[in-house]
């Protein structure tokens, strides 16, 4: 099991053209420094910001503007649309009887991107 995921972590879109943060509400999570995630924290612009511009033909807002171009390809701001929760997700360690996700988790988008986790919001503290 990688490092568990929490508010903070930073994520990457593979149609995405910049990195972004997922957003935990702190309600009934423990803190680990901060609210742990689970496979449940899908919601758009609550949990799952954007990626800036999207490069994703099956996302209908790039392809309109790529047809409208001629053909080339034109990104479009970032609508994330999950499809479905973070898998596998971590069944061993449970937060409100929900899987936790940890840093080898991925969300599927419906455009057909793949979002995944760059860091997961917390270090392993090291001796020193």
């Amino acid at each position: 099991m990688g490092l568990l995921v929490s508010a903070g972590a930073v994520l990457q879109c593979s149609f995405g053209s910049a990195p972004s943060s997922l957003m935990v509400l702190p309600v009934g999570r423990p803190l680990a420094p901060a609210p742990v995630a689970t496979i449940a924290d899908t919601i758009p612009f609550v949990n799952v910001l954007p990626f800036a511009t999207c490069s994703s033909l099956a996302n209908p807002a790039v392809a309109a503007a790529t047809a409208a171009a001629l053909g080339a390809l034109t990104p479009m701001p970032c609508t994330p649309v999950p499809a479905g929760p973070w898998v596998p997700g971590v069944p061993t360690v449970l937060v409100g009887n929900v899987p936790a996700i940890d840093q080898t988790c991925k969300l599927l988008c419906a455009f057909g991107g793949v979002i995944q986790v760059l860091s997961p919001g917390q270090a392993v503290a090291t001796g020193g």
